[in-house]
């Protein structure tokens, strides 16, 4: 396995994306603090559960005799199997691939086109996790795979990403033509037909487009642009209005709209 793989994929869109892999040691880094966050919430559970259970007992109100042992550690085993695949199904649905582990390491997961996780990806890679960990067969599988999957992304469909330059990344800026285009674009467009996943592409393109060559930058901010204005019914486009621009533009009147 060689240090920091990239990949590269189109999406949906015809864009071609280039990301990092995240690596064992970033996601055995992130898995670490994610195991210590949900050992103190099962120790907590746990001591809760023992305390409520025991006080039913002392005033008697076990209306299942003997057997009441058994149900209270039945249901609790239920629960902590929901606390432990919940914990990564909530974060990384919520916070767009990352746990507070994952956040930590830097890494986060998408899907094999790009996109965001949604809930079916974060709960399959989830419920597959205990298999990924017996025998560290996950592992395996992601020093041995070339796009450095264990079995819960190959089979969600997903990939784990290096993320370390999110806070750069964020803070690009929108240039001051787009922020007087945006305002007539609400009304020469339909901005209501660009989906979250189609704003995240757009997203990810203005965070990364100054790590690009002039050319890669130019060829992907036209292509993605002419797949932008078919989505939102824009025919006519101002003559001054680059790529770049329209794209600014739709990226801030969508954050507007959600505002």
């Amino acid at each position: 396995m060689h240090l920091f793989n990239k990949i590269k994929f189109s999406t949906p869109e015809s864009v071609e994306l280039e990301f990092t892999l995240a690596g064992i040691g970033s996601r055995a880094l992130g898995l670490l603090i994610d195991y210590h966050v949900l050992g103190l919430t099962i120790a907590l559970f746990i001591f809760v559960w023992v305390t409520i259970s025991s006080q039913i007992i002392d005033l008697g109100l076990d209306t299942f005799g003997s057997s009441f042992a058994l149900w209270m550690t039945a249901i609790a085993f239920v629960i902590l199997f929901c606390i432990y695949t919940g914990y990564f199904v909530f974060f990384e649905t919520l916070w767009q691939g990352q746990t507070p582990g994952k956040r930590f390491a830097k890494i986060r997961v998408i899907r094999d086109d790009g996109r965001p996780v949604g809930l079916q990806q974060a709960s399959l890679r989830a419920l597959l996790r205990p298999i990924d960990e017996f025998l560290f067969i996950g592992a395996f599988l992601i020093m041995l795979t070339k796009s450095e999957k264990r079995l819960g992304d190959l089979l969600a469909g997903t990939i784990v990403i290096q993320a370390q330059k999110t806070h750069e990344k964020n803070s690009f800026t929108i240039s001051q033509e787009a922020k007087s285009f945006y305002i007539s674009l609400q009304k020469i467009s339909d901005l209501s037909q660009l989906l979250p996943d189609d704003f995240a592409i757009i997203r990810e393109y203005l965070q990364c487009r100054n790590g690009m060559s002039n050319k890669a930058r130019s060829s992907l901010s036209i292509k993605l642009a002419e797949q932008v204005k078919s989505i939102i019914n824009l025919n006519i486009l101002p003559a001054d209005i680059s790529a770049d621009v329209l794209l600014e533009a739709v990226y801030l009147a969508y954050q507007k709209s959600e505002d």
